[in-house]
């Protein structure tokens, strides 16, 4: 049966100093990597996963119909990793993705995140884990339409009650991380879709996370922004941050070190392209099912983000 989320409990304080999971946030995080350097922390035998998921299941309940979406799943993602999930339209990746971003809980199993099991934090934990560790990217981008690119960026730090000075600051490192750094000021109708797309990566890296979630991140964009938003991926993954992406497309899912492919709820492959502490695929003249665009910005190589609050 599903675990209830434990309740809300009175807050005395904005989201980034909440001591407990803070704590455990700095224990477990290492420092950015250079590529090819040694982990910090524990060593690499002991070291624990970002992602351990256990034996999850997970069932949806449509009236009398019970849809088995995940059937004892069990999955580990070493710290430093670049999964790729894949599957067809209801094989469970994103109901997995779901639960690998605490979105949702599993019926059965456990799910633990850098060594905290998910089902015991309440929903202001949960939000406050979400905040600092993860970072979305959609397929869709949602982007506030009529905010500055600034702004979007800015958001995840507004909420974690950061002042205005510093969220502008880390907002636009973050912009100009992901080549952005001429278009801060512009609207999302305002940019192509590549551009909005960098855009969201921004707003996905701007706290600093250590685990980096895209689901069809490259579905809406042409062959030159698809190659452009993977070499964004690639450098955060050289910077030694964990990317788990969903991707129906082969040729995407090949610039990642790993490839995990669900059918009818299961895992059904698990391939090992690269290993975890090797670079990833150059994304070379990548391939795509989009038709092409126009050229796009070139993408700041460097730009490092020291924005853990």
């Amino acid at each position: 049966m599903r675990r209830p989320l434990r309740p809300r409990v009175a807050r005395s304080q904005p989201l980034v100093g909440r001591g407990a999971l803070a704590d455990r946030d700095r224990e477990a995080r290492p420092d950015e990597a250079r590529p090819g350097a040694p982990r910090a922390g524990l060593p690499r035998a002991a070291a624990r996963p970002v992602i351990d998921v256990r034996a999850v299941d997970k069932t949806y309940r449509l009236g009398e119909i019970r849809v088995r979406a995940l059937r004892g799943v069990s999955l580990r993602v070493e710290r430093g990793d670049f999964v790729a999930i894949m599957g067809s339209s209801g094989s469970g990746k994103s109901t997995l993705m779901n639960i690998l971003g605490c979105l949702d809980v599993p019926s059965a199993g456990r799910y633990l995140i850098d060594g905290m099991d998910a089902s015991d934090l309440d929903e202001d934990e949960l939000a406050d884990l979400r905040n600092r560790k993860l970072g979305f990217v959609f397929q869709s981008f949602n982007l506030v339409p009529r905010t500055a690119a600034l702004a979007n960026v800015e958001l995840p730090l507004a909420y974690a009650g950061l002042p205005r000075a510093e969220r502008r600051r880390r907002a636009e490192l973050a912009l100009k991380s992901v080549g952005m750094a001429n278009r801060m000021h512009h609207l999302p109708a305002e940019l192509s879709g590549g551009q909005q797309q960098r855009v969201a990566v921004a707003r996905a890296i701007v706290t600093n996370p250590s685990l980096i979630l895209a689901d069809e991140p490259t579905g809406n964009l042409d062959s030159h922004s698809t190659e452009d938003v993977l070499r964004i991926f690639a450098r955060l993954n050289l910077q030694g941050r964990t990317v788990v992406l969903i991707t129906h497309e082969p040729d995407v899912a090949a610039q990642a070190k790993r490839i995990v492919r669900l059918s009818d709820g299961r895992i059904i492959e698990d391939r090992r392209l690269r290993g975890v502490t090797d670079p990833p695929p150059l994304t070379g003249s990548q391939k795509s099912a989009h038709p092409t665009a126009g050229p796009t910005a070139a993408v700041s190589p460097t730009v490092r983000l020291g924005v853990q609050p």
